[in-house]
């Protein structure tokens, strides 16, 4: 039997199933602590009563300081999925997208324009699963991870900035299509 549950500071104990992925980014425990102690209601586990935690979503709230609200790269008030995981043997039973759909209503509640994520431009089944999920990519980040686990580039992989609008953002304003060929520098996002 599984359940989605609040994460706690206990639960950072059992995450190797889905931190060993290749695929899933990985941070030090201060990170995760932070994200905990700052946005806990966005901080989800998938528990098994047998094999413990077998997924998980860290997610925040957030805007881009003021300074840069005229760069046409400014992000105004939105949720943002920090980091989304199944382990290998739990995917494709629709955890992700139950996970995904309580930040998505969180976000909503808190008057968010839009929820966005990054992902590596080569992971084609997650860039796929955030599709059929509604997201669409708003903009290419170029060599936006250091690593490329592909070993087609020695500088790096793209990742995607996907979003989904809120309620809030009922004119569209802030997806765009075509956004695969939108790009920029890390230094842009940031």
């Amino acid at each position: 039997m599984t359940s989605i549950d609040r994460m706690s500071p206990l639960d950072l104990l059992q995450m190797n199933r889905t931190n060993l992925d290749p695929l899933t980014e990985n941070y030090d425990l201060g990170f995760y602590l932070n994200y905990l102690t700052r946005w806990p209601s966005l901080c989800n586990v998938i528990k098994d009563r047998d094999a413990g935690v077998v997924g998980y979503i860290m997610g925040k709230l957030e805007e881009q300081p003021t300074a840069m609200r005229a760069s046409e790269h400014y992000t105004p008030w939105h949720g943002h999925i920090t980091v989304l995981t199944v382990a290998p043997e739990w995917r494709r039973l629709g955890f992700a997208t139950r996970l995904t759909e309580q930040l998505e209503q969180a976000s909503d509640a808190n008057n968010a324009w839009f929820v966005d994520l990054y992902v590596r431009a080569g992971n084609k089944v997650a860039v796929d699963m955030y599709k059929r999920m509604g997201y669409s990519v708003f903009r290419r980040v170029v060599n936006y991870y250091s690593d490329d686990p592909t070993g087609m580039s020695e500088s790096g992989e793209d990742a995607f900035d996907m979003r989904k609008p809120c309620s809030r953002d009922k004119k569209l304003e802030h997806v765009r299509d075509k956004g695969e060929t939108f790009l920029v520098s890390p230094e842009d996002v940031s």
